[in-house]
């Protein structure tokens, strides 16, 4: 199968959205499918055998920490050229618009898929009043697909609610190779805890913007001596955050790739995810892998990973108090130990293979090579 990726983030960029699809891209060719990427142009012309055709790119005015691809014609060229079997829009809204549009024009078989609420983010950029045009507007692109996936089923609730059609829910997936409790290195804790190895080191890994709400953390670093703060990431909020940590036990690294992050996520003790925006949250499942238990807001797709008091503790979002307290029980180190092991557990036959596989099945339903098998794939996506 010739399968056809375009995507508005790809390597060198890093975040959950370029995590499945590098794990899938991987899965595709070993399986003996040709598979072509279109990204933004970040220097990236090929991965693991992969053609990857980067499109011009630039900074938004509305989001300078990170380069987009805008419409183009050349997509057309490239379909018409590669004359793929799927071709598979990876959240449209830019260049991934052109996907959609060309696929429809030169009659390939569409899938669309859905990472990322940002008609939720305007909430926190003052700019609610444009959420209506959004849900329009993602609406309309992804309503021409033949079928649309999402990562999560409080995300597929949603979705269904705003009138997007024939909406599947792909599965979940994590590296339990990469990310293990064995990684964990005194380096890596003395550099995250700034040398207070001794102390609850709390981590959070991600983006950093508004809409991650991270900010809450450092009410609890204010509130007991025995937590240190670890921020892994970089984004457009960053800045803000340092200035505002500023004078409290917390370290900021950047980014982090592969075995060091690893090491980073296996040193720390708990992991700390303020968010309610997210449509999957790997990150949960990354530290889950290394043996960190988790807190988390009660909120959407959390819940579809998180079991309170068994693998994580979840806290009401609308509470800041019950927020710290939440955090404050882990002072309690048999707490945290019972949690990191349930967390550690529950991911064990969770890697990335399954929801690869997955995906091949929806591409195969959607480009006809499965007759007869279309209401099966259907039914297994439902498992």
């Amino acid at each position: 199968m010739k399968i056809l990726i375009i995507t508005e983030t790809f390597l060198p960029s890093t975040d959950g959205v370029v995590t499945r699809l590098t794990n899938s891209i991987r899965y595709f060719l070993q399986a003996g499918h040709q598979v072509k990427v279109v990204a933004p142009d970040l220097g990236v012309d090929q991965y693991k055998g992969a053609e990857v055709i980067g499109l011009p790119a630039r900074k938004l005015f509305f989001y300078r920490s990170k380069p987009f691809a805008l419409p183009n014609r050349k997509v057309k060229a490239i379909m018409k050229e590669y004359q793929p079997d799927i071709v598979h829009v990876v959240n449209p809204g830019f260049v991934g618009a052109s996907g959609v549009h060309y696929a429809k024009k030169l009659h390939f078989p569409l899938i669309a898929s859905y990472h990322t609420q940002v008609p939720k983010y305007l909430d926190y950029y003052h700019l609610s009043m444009f959420k209506g045009l959004l849900w329009w507007y993602f609406r309309k692109l992804h309503n021409k697909a033949e079928l649309n996936l999402c990562t999560s089923h409080i995300v597929k609730e949603e979705l269904d609610n705003q009138r997007f059609k024939n909406v599947q829910v792909w599965k979940r997936g994590v590296d339990t190779i990469l990310f293990d409790p064995n990684k964990s290195n005194p380096e890596m804790r003395r550099k995250l805890s700034n040398g207070k190895v001794s102390k609850k080191l709390l981590l959070y890994v991600g983006r950093l913007a508004a809409e991650k709400e991270i900010e809450k953390i450092r009410a609890v670093i204010e509130k007991s001596d025995q937590f240190v703060l670890a921020i892994v990431g970089d984004g457009p909020h960053r800045t803000t955050l340092e200035n505002y940590f500023k004078g409290t036990d917390t370290v900021f690294t950047g980014f982090m790739h592969g075995e060091e992050l690893a090491e980073a996520y296996a040193s720390s003790d708990v992991f700390v995810f303020p968010s309610t925006t997210e449509t999957l949250g790997l990150v949960l499942m990354e530290a889950m892998a290394s043996g960190l238990p988790i807190v988390a807001a009660r909120s959407g797709p959390t819940k579809e990973q998180i079991r309170d008091e068994v693998n994580g503790l979840l806290y009401k979002p609308e509470s800041m108090e019950n927020f710290i307290e939440t955090v404050l029980r882990f002072e309690d180190e048999t707490l945290r130990r019972r949690l990191a092991k349930a967390a550690w557990q529950e991911v064990q036959q969770m890697g990335w293979e399954e929801q690869s596989k997955q995906a091949l099945d929806f591409y195969r339903q959607v480009a006809g090579l499965q007759a007869g098998e279309v209401s099966k794939t259907m039914e297994n996506s439902k498992d």
